[in-house]
């Protein structure tokens, strides 16, 4: 499944039914722009899942307030519109998938 990129306006219609796994992080970061292709790789994947990317930048502030966001990459896990869990740092695409298995048990 391609990835759909995110925003302050458009997240709420995009985590609202299924599994959305919602990667925030910035150009500037290191290890957000390592864990891009592994993300990438994970949505090709995973059919039954969703994958967004939301980049922090100066437009896009409300969304990484409201969840709290303070490090990145961080990856929010959603159901149904519903924030379920929160991984912090880069992760292997193992683990990613691992992740996305456990989410739909």
């Amino acid at each position: 499944m391609a990835i759909s990129h995110a925003n302050d306006t458009t997240i709420d219609s995009m985590i609202g039914s299924g599994i959305t796994l919602v990667d925030f992080w910035a150009s500037w970061c290191g290890p957000c722009r390592m864990f891009g292709p592994i993300f990438e790789s994970a949505s090709e994947k995973c059919s039954d899942a969703k994958f967004v990317k939301f980049e922090i930048d100066e437009t896009n502030r409300a969304t990484p307030m409201k969840y709290g966001i303070r490090s990145i990459p961080s990856i929010l896990a959603f159901k149904n519109g519903e924030l379920v869990e929160v991984r912090t740092g880069l992760m292997d695409e193992d683990t990613l998938l691992s992740w996305v298995q456990e989410l739909k048990g």
